[in-house]
């Protein structure tokens, strides 16, 4: 029996999610649908597979929002695929031409949820991504190493801001230039950060936060822009003849021998994630171990800006990347 309804139930699953969809797709439903994944790119999932396992019937205009999401979904580097559909969905998809842009391919499939799981959904609603229990996690995959990296919206860095903090005051703890790391300054900062135009924030994870990276990016196009963000990309721009960057605001990681390339690999992610020409990091003069760090990734220091608001001049550290793609420009 074809269900007269959409229910709609998320699985996040590392950096991607399972959407999981029952009922019927037409045009009381399909708006439905279309929010649902319009959620999943706003909360920066990399992988969108949708389930298709318990969908009796699908219009033109479900087929539109498929089509328009993916498009959607391919200018910001993310993938949506639909998996397990009816007969009827799979000749609406080989009679417009849509089978080789939305089906996922054979080699690559996602297994069907169970009836118990869209029953459990259904009563929880018709969206998608509360909180996440213990179960939620257990099912995720975790990569060889035992980490996963993952983006947090603005939202869900407010949830985890007290653990990131715990985490940035362990890792420069007993270090040099300790001293110039306040936990109430770094939460200010976050803060601040994360209330900016672009904020990208990534996490490190095994069963515990494990690291952390965040930043955001600056360019010619923030005519809006005034005070600290106006005279630091006017500086960097001098200094490189580079208008559009990113500022690689922090990057924390356990302080646990194993772990130390956690830090890097964030840093690497976050600023290939952005698309941009340049990284740019400003620290603290006296912030020794901070500055062997970063020239150990290959950054280089190109000395202090004067001008900047602030008690202190900061050093400026770059790292020229490759080119962005012409999407990313």
């Amino acid at each position: 029996m074809v269900l007269s309804r959409l229910d709609v139930h998320r699985r996040n699953r590392g950096e991607g999610a399972l959407v999981t969809l029952a009922g019927a797709i037409g045009p009381a439903t399909a708006p439905l649908l279309r929010a649902a994944l319009e959620q999943c790119l706003r909360d920066g999932v990399t992988v969108i597979d949708v389930d298709l396992t318990t969908v009796g019937s699908c219009d033109a205009r479900g087929l539109d929002v498929f089509l328009s999401m993916s498009q959607r979904a391919g200018r910001v580097h993310t993938s949506l695929r639909l998996h397990h559909p009816c007969a009827q969905i799979t000749r609406l998809l080989a009679v417009t031409g849509s089978t080789p842009l939305l089906l996922a391919a054979p080699t690559d499939p996602v297994p069907p949820a169970l009836p118990r799981d869209l029953l459990e959904a259904a009563s929880s609603g018709p969206s998608a991504d509360g909180p996440r229990t213990p179960e939620d996690t257990a099912r995720k995959p975790v990569p060889k190493d035992g980490i996963r990296l993952r983006r947090l919206t603005r939202w869900q860095t407010e949830g985890v801001e007290q653990d990131i903090a715990d985490l940035a005051m362990a890792s420069v703890a007993d270090t040099p230039g300790a001293s110039f790391h306040g936990r109430g300054e770094f939460l200010r900062h976050l803060a601040v950060s994360a209330r900016r135009p672009g904020f990208a924030l990534l996490v490190a994870e095994t069963t515990v936060l494990v690291g952390c990276a965040y930043g955001f990016p600056l360019g010619p196009d923030g005519s809006g822009r005034r005070g600290f963000d106006q005279l630091l990309q006017e500086s960097i721009q001098r200094l490189t003849t580079c208008a559009r960057f990113v500022v690689l605001t922090q990057v924390v990681a356990h302080p646990h021998a194993q772990r130390r390339d956690i830090a890097r690999r964030l840093q690497q992610r976050l600023l290939t994630d952005r698309h941009t020409a340049l990284g740019v990091a400003l620290l603290h003069p006296a912030d020794q171990a901070g500055h062997a760090v970063f020239e150990s990734w290959g950054w280089q220091n190109m000395g202090e800006v004067v001008g900047l608001p602030g008690p202190v001049a900061p050093s400026v550290l770059i790292l020229p990347l490759e080119s962005p793609s012409p999407a990313g420009r």
